[in-house]
């Protein structure tokens, strides 16, 4: 067997989505005559903990693990709550920061280039060198972010002959937080000028996005591939529909996703419809900003809410099959192009109709126009998502609300994982 060795900060126990990808190719890239080395942190600070991942992790999988220095860890002891939701990714618009959100995000963007996980790298470099010679290692896989991953890919490539895929979850001084770091001029250009290092030292760039494919074209010669995230079939949950009409949001909702106008149309067919203020409720699972409680509130949905907050993996895709409607809200800003939520592929899954919003130019709409699972709308657009609001809730009355999807198979972990190790066993 082929064997790679994959340098990725987030491992089991880490939560969230920035986990899954990675632990998902490794738990079927054996399947492809690829034996997976993993390299993570030993004891990393995680912003979210889901010990249920742990289950996916074959035992027979070699797993590395060295220490990490974050100085995240002592702001914590300091700004707990605060540095909490920074590394979590609420990161407020410049003109919405605290003085302490200024100090915080200005010492994080300055003072630690590319991130604040910059001192793993040279640790990390010598020795995985050592264990790369020994072990006759050839490919390695970086996955970032925390782009300074890359570096420890870039530094191992100029002293091995190997060969590099640089793996992109998310852009990077195209993300949609970046411009809100407070950079400064010498900063902004130092993070160019690394970027530029990755994209163009890499042997093989991977993305997850077509938008993300085309932006980095712009920026390197080198090939590009998309390899999206996906779905794994083989976590099923059992349980009823709700016998509400409940529309479910999965996953964190930051303040530059805040869909007013949705919360608008849910407002209207309220106050017009007797029938669906006795039927509605909006279930939100994950962590919610202050300011989009205050909008829901402000829109008097206050009554119809249920805030449900962190769960593990497993319940989320509970809730996900259980609902009515599924929503997908991404920010309306042209950095969320760039984007495919993880959950678009676990919402294909769960077989219930998705209700999306976001920027005009995404891959989004593709996907569920190609596997028949739901209509796409831009913030423009309220008179069409009311329409459609009440064409799902009629359904509902009439106890026939689904969906007839189709090859949504191509979005399986399976398919993807088998999409990838073509690419790392290409000559």
């Amino acid at each position: 067997m082929k064997k790679v060795l994959i340098i990725t900060y987030y491992w089991p126990p880490a939560g969230g989505p920035g986990v899954q990808r990675w632990l998902k190719f490794v738990k079927y890239l054996p399947n492809h005559e690829i034996e997976p080395i993993v390299y993570c942190p030993e004891n990393p600070s995680y912003p979210n903990l889901d010990h249920t991942f742990s289950s996916d992790v074959d035992s027979r999988i070699t797993v590395l693990k060295h220490p990490i220095k974050e100085p995240l860890q002592f702001l914590k002891i300091f700004f707990r709550k605060k540095t909490n939701a920074l590394s979590k990714g609420a990161i407020p618009s410049s003109n919405k920061q605290s003085l302490l959100e200024r100090i915080l995000l200005f010492v994080r963007g300055n003072l630690f280039i590319p991130d604040a996980r910059i001192f793993w790298v040279k640790p990390s470099v010598k020795y995985l060198s050592s264990y790369i010679s020994k072990h006759q290692i050839n490919t390695i896989v970086t996955t970032g972010p925390p782009h300074s991953v890359h570096l420890i890919g870039m530094q191992l490539k100029a002293k091995h002959k190997l060969k590099w895929f640089a793996d992109f979850r998310d852009p990077w001084t195209d993300i949609s937080y970046h411009k809100n770091l407070n950079l400064t001029q010498k900063a902004q250009q130092k993070h160019l000028q690394l970027e530029h290092k990755v994209l163009n030292i890499s042997d093989h760039i991977i993305v997850t996005s077509s938008q993300t494919k085309q932006l980095f074209s712009k920026k390197t010669q080198q090939p590009i591939s998309v390899v999206t995230n996906g779905f794994d079939d083989e976590i099923v949950p059992s349980t009823s529909l709700d016998s509400n009409f409940t529309i479910t949001h999965i996953g964190s909702l930051f303040d530059q996703r805040n869909p007013i106008l949705f919360w608008d149309v849910l407002l209207e067919l309220i106050d017009e419809f007797p029938d669906f203020k006795a039927n509605f409720q909006l279930v939100l699972v994950g962590n919610v900003s202050s300011e989009i409680r205050r909008s829901i509130e402000s829109a008097g949905l206050k009554p119809y809410l249920k805030l449900v907050g962190s769960v593990s993996h497993y319940e989320a895709i509970t809730y996900q099959i259980k609902t009515q409607v599924l929503l997908l809200i991404e920010a309306n800003t042209p950095e969320a192009s760039y984007i495919i939520p993880g959950k678009l592929f676990e919402y294909l899954n769960a077989n219930r109709p998705i209700v999306a919003l976001g920027p005009e130019q995404s891959d989004i709409p593709s996907i569920l126009y190609d596997t028949h699972t739901g209509l796409y709308f831009n913030y423009e657009d309220k008179n069409a998502i009311k329409t459609h609001m009440m064409h799902l809730f009629g359904e509902y009355k009439k106890n026939r609300l689904s969906v007839s999807s189709k090859n949504i198979n191509l979005f399986s972990r399976k398919s993807c994982t088998k999409q990838l190790a073509k690419i790392l066993n290409a000559k």
